[in-house]
Formats: structure tokens, sequence, C-alpha cells
């Protein structure tokens, strides 16, 4: 049945059984959080979607310590249970109050259908049906819960689909949140601290922004309890017009910790006479995805490229900020070659490359982008990634494997559809824990039938 599930469009023939809403446990008041400099530019972004499978354990039970866990976890976390809002100057925030409705939590049915049946290296429509509010923009928060749970029981587990308002947080906001709701739920001794949610010491300018709001998009209608997927609706623009969607793939490349280290140590064989720090496993690895991406365009050799980076910010601010910052604090790095020079030289090229970009983004570097943007501000779009883009987002350093309810540790973690574009990466830890790393990749379909075929990237050849 696994391949005939992975090959089905929309197979799963989900059936809705519950939609509730999850607040904090205790009355809270009203709150409000001002969304900064940090924030603001992905108001026009989607929700950033998460998709974590799960084997075993009796799924109602499951699901009521799920929401048991929530409601606990909302206390610290209750920005997640509010909504976006302006206040009398115009300046977005995120706002709480206890008649809120909180977190969405839908329950959903697809009992012919086990975890490994879904645990496919590509993304197809049946991954799709399994994650809420795909192509919802960031600024329905407005009219929408910030965090939506999709809970599908399967034939021998859950899957358990979550959609971030990404105006609100970004990768590590988003981990952290999930970590704590698991130590809760496993009745674990909590090693995470609490989020800090005073947005404005990490930047305090307020910045107006104009923007309309879409006609809020109707409810997914229900035939005989059967779910109709979100994803059938063309993603509105923040003008509320539509945009047509580029045909794109969507593929997840598993790299072994001996590839890894393979690729680490290929471009480190040759020291370098100005005394730069070695390459790290991060910029090795995006050195080889980046050429092999760029030969399978089959670009021209004076055509640009760019290698994007969504940088944590957490360290590199002044004052630095604690890792429990709960918000967005990352900012986009981009390094630029023509595709020539990147194929005509040695991995140590590109690497160097991103590792001066990276470098170079320090604290005056991230307040001049700051002050740029807030004098002219520009909500961000997917092609401002740069031109035959590379762009990695997530981290392998997030812990996605250890996100432990009390039945055990997920199968498979992965990114919905939303905020994916033609050259978009997101990096996970593998499964399999050491170093193996997970490269999901979205590209256009015949740039991914050359990559397929490319037994270099693939690393085939490693003893």
């Amino acid at each position: 049945m696994s391949s005939e599930v992975a090959k089905k469009e929309g197979s799963l023939n989900l059936k809705i059984t519950s939609k509730s809403y999850v607040k904090p446990d205790e009355k809270i008041g009203k709150k409000e959080y001002q969304l900064v400099t940090f924030d603001l530019p992905y108001l026009a972004f989607y929700y950033n979607q998460k998709l974590i499978f799960y084997k075993g354990g009796n799924f109602e039970e499951n699901v009521e310590k799920l929401k048991n866990g929530l409601g606990v976890v909302l206390k610290e976390f209750h920005q997640l249970a509010g909504k976006i809002g302006k206040d009398e100057e115009g300046v977005f925030l995120v706002e709480y109050d206890d008649d809120m409705v909180g977190v969405e939590v839908v329950e959903t049915v697809a009992n012919e259908v086990s975890v490994q049946d879904l645990t496919v290296a590509e993304s197809n429509a049946s991954l799709k049906e399994l994650i809420p509010y795909g192509g919802i923009c960031n600024l329905e928060g407005m009219h929408r819960p910030l965090l939506a749970v999709q809970l599908t029981k399967l034939k021998d587990g859950l899957a358990m689909g979550l959609a971030f308002n990404h105006a609100v947080l970004d990768g590590t906001s988003t981990w952290h949140f999930m970590t704590s709701w698991a130590e809760i739920c496993s009745v674990t001794p909590s090693t995470t601290a609490q989020p800090f949610l005073d947005r404005t010491k990490a930047r305090n300018t307020r910045v107006k922004l104009d923007l309309s709001l879409p006609e809020p998009k109707a409810l997914p209608p229900l035939t005989n309890g059967e779910a109709k997927s979100e994803n059938e609706s063309p993603a509105p623009l923040v003008n509320g017009g539509v945009k047509s969607e580029p045909i794109l793939r969507e593929k997840i490349f598993k790299f072994s910790e001996v590839a890894i280290d393979k690729i680490k140590s290929t471009v480190n064989q040759t020291l370098r006479s100005d005394g730069s720090k070695p390459f790290s496993t991060f910029q090795a690895l995006s050195t080889h995805i980046w050429r092999h991406v760029t030969l399978a365009r089959d670009l021209k050799p004076e055509d640009y490229t760019v290698f994007t980076v969504f940088v944590d910010c957490r360290k590199r601010v002044d004052p630095p900020m604690p890792e429990a910052y709960f918000g967005n604090l990352i900012q986009a790095i981009f390094t630029v070659t023509a595709a020539g020079l990147l194929s005509a030289h040695p991995p140590q090229f590109g690497a160097s490359l991103i590792q001066k970009a990276i470098e170079a983004h320090d604290a005056k570097a991230i307040d001049g982008r700051n002050k740029e943007w807030e004098s002219s501000p520009k909500i961000f779009e997917f092609k401002d990634a740069g031109i035959n883009c590379v762009a990695v987002g997530s981290s392998p350093r997030f812990k996605v494997y250890d996100i432990d309810f009390g039945w055990g540790r997920p199968e498979n973690v992965r990114s919905g559809t939303n905020n994916k574009f033609n050259g978009m990466i997101y990096l996970y830890p593998g499964k399999s824990g050491g170093r193996s790393i997970d490269v999901e990749l979205t590209l256009e379909p015949e740039a991914m039938g050359k990559l397929e075929q490319d037994k270099e990237f693939l690393m085939e050849n490693i003893i």
C-alpha cells in the first residue's frame, strides 16, 4: 500500500471528527506585545507548517493528553493563543485576552493509512491534507488563530500537523514551544527556559505599515464528514488578489553521518593561507548543495546565483538576547557569484563566500539592515531571496526528534508546502542521530530530476 498512497493524489479521504479551541488554563488578562522590525517583514509570508509522525499509543488518550498539555504550556506561550492587531497609531502587535478563542485543534481520521505509508521522500497531495492553513497569509492572523493543530488518527499512529503564524515567531521559538509542550505532556523535568516575551528589548522602533487584509477565506466545506483541504484554494496575496503557483517538486535527501563527515573533510582538506577558521558543517553542506543545484539548473556561466541563509541573531545583536527570546530574531544574509565561477572552482570557493557573509553579519550590520528597512519598509516576497537562489531556513541544531509527548520519539519530521519556492531548503537533523542531516529541497521538476541522478551530490560512492 505504501507506493499506492505515495502516488495517488488526495487519496486519504480524511474525515473530521472534532474541532475545538484550547486556551491557557489560567486567566491571564489583556496583554499586548509590539511586533518589531524583526517580525514585520514576514506579515505577507504564510503560516509556517510542520508535520510530525508518531507510531503507537491510543489516539483518543494521546489527543486528550495533548490538549491538556497545550492548555498548560499556553500559560507561558499565551501569545500563540492571541491574534494580530494594531494599536491606535497603526503599529502591529500581538494581542491576547481571555475571551479570545485560543488555539485551533482539529481531529481527523485516516484509518486505512499507516505511518510508513506517509513516510515518503517526496511531498504529495496526501501529506498536504494533514497540515492546516495551506496558503494562508500571516496577516490573516488578525482574524484567525495564530496556531492551528491538526491531529490525524492513522492505522498505527498519529500525524500532527501544525501551522504557526510566522509574523509572530521563528524556528527557534517554534521548537522552544514544541519542546516545552512535550515536556509537560510526558511529565519529564523541564529543561527549557520560560519564553522571554518582551520583543522591544531586541528592537524598539515603532514602524507603521499600511497593509490591507485579505478577504477571509471560507472554512473548507464538509461533505459527509469528509475534510476538504484548504490547499485546494489559490494562495491569497495581501491585496486580496490571487497568485499563480509554479510547478515545483519537494523532496527530502538524507545525508548520513559518514556522508556529512566526507563533505566537511573535503572542503577542509586544503589549509588556507589567510588564517581563516575551518569551514563548519553548515558551510560545507551548504556549498555542496549550492554547487550541485546550480549545475542541475544548467545555468549559463555568466548567470548569477545567490545563496541566502536566514540566520539567528539572538547572540549577534547588542546586547545579546537570550535563547528563549520569543518572536522572530532572524535576518537573511546573501552572497552572490557567477554560476561558472561556482562550478569551476573547488568547493572551498563557495564555502568561503558563505563563511565571509555569515561572519560579517555582526551587531553593526544587523543594526544597519534594520535602519535601512525602517526608513523604507518593505514586505518580503519570495523573489527577494535572489536570482537563481538557494535559500536555507531551519537548522539541524533544532532537536526535532526529541519532541516526545510520552509515547515515543517521532518517526518523521518535515515541513509543509507554505513558504516554499524554487531553491528553498529546510535542514533537519537525521532521525538516525549523530551528525546525519536531512535536506528538504524544493526545485523545478527538470532540475530536481537531474539532481536525483547526480551521484556526487547524493554521495553514493562514499565508503
